[in-house]
């Protein structure tokens, strides 16, 4: 079966490569032709995997998956949630990170959580797969690994943040492998 990620980030689709086996042809955005920007303007995580998995099927005929994720505060009502990526006002990791520790400077709850929402468009109808990991923020960025907020974010029943792990060690239980999975199992029984 052939399939489009719609991602152009290499190290995103060796991932999945890797998951899904050899059913599947997996395709770049680029493979299919698309070099066009995938529409992100919904107010949800879902809603943009949805967007961006639907806009392949619609102008390009090819089945596709697409994920989104964000960092959601407990008590910051669930922000930066949808607009992780530039919740400074620009795509700026460092800036993001130190939006957060400012807005719960003087924040007892500083619960967590990481969430990927992948949309598997397939002939038309699409199925949705989510992951999550539970956590909290610390005061103070550690380590050098990871990118975005993993610096900040200590996994549930661990004691170094998504940045102090390994690439191994982290997509054992992070949020964007747990949602890989389901989809990796889905399509295994349907294909």
């Amino acid at each position: 079966m052939q399939l489009c990620f719609a991602t152009n980030n290499a190290h995103k689709l060796k991932e999945i490569k890797a998951l899904l086996g050899t059913n599947f042809e997996l395709k770049t955005l680029q493979e299919i032709g698309c070099n066009e920007e995938l529409p992100e303007t919904t107010d949800t995580i879902e809603g943009n995997s949805a967007q961006k998995a639907e806009y392949v099927w619609e102008h390009y005929g090819v089945n596709c998956f697409a994920d989104d994720s964000g960092l959601e505060i407990e008590a910051l009502n669930g922000a930066p949630g949808v607009h992780s990526a530039y919740y400074s006002g620009e795509r700026n990791h460092a800036r993001n990170i130190e939006r957060v520790l400012k807005e719960l400077a003087n924040e007892d709850n500083r619960k967590a959580r990481f969430k990927t929402v992948i949309t598997l468009t397939l002939s038309g109808k699409s199925y949705s797969f989510e992951g999550i990991v539970e956590g909290v923020i610390i005061e103070t960025p550690r380590g050098t690994d990871g990118f975005g907020y993993d610096p900040i974010f200590v996994p549930e029943g661990y004691d170094q943040t998504f940045a102090e792990m390994t690439l191994e060690q982290k997509s054992k239980i992070s949020h964007r492998s747990r949602a890989f999975a389901k989809l990796v199992l889905f399509l295994k029984d349907h294909s």
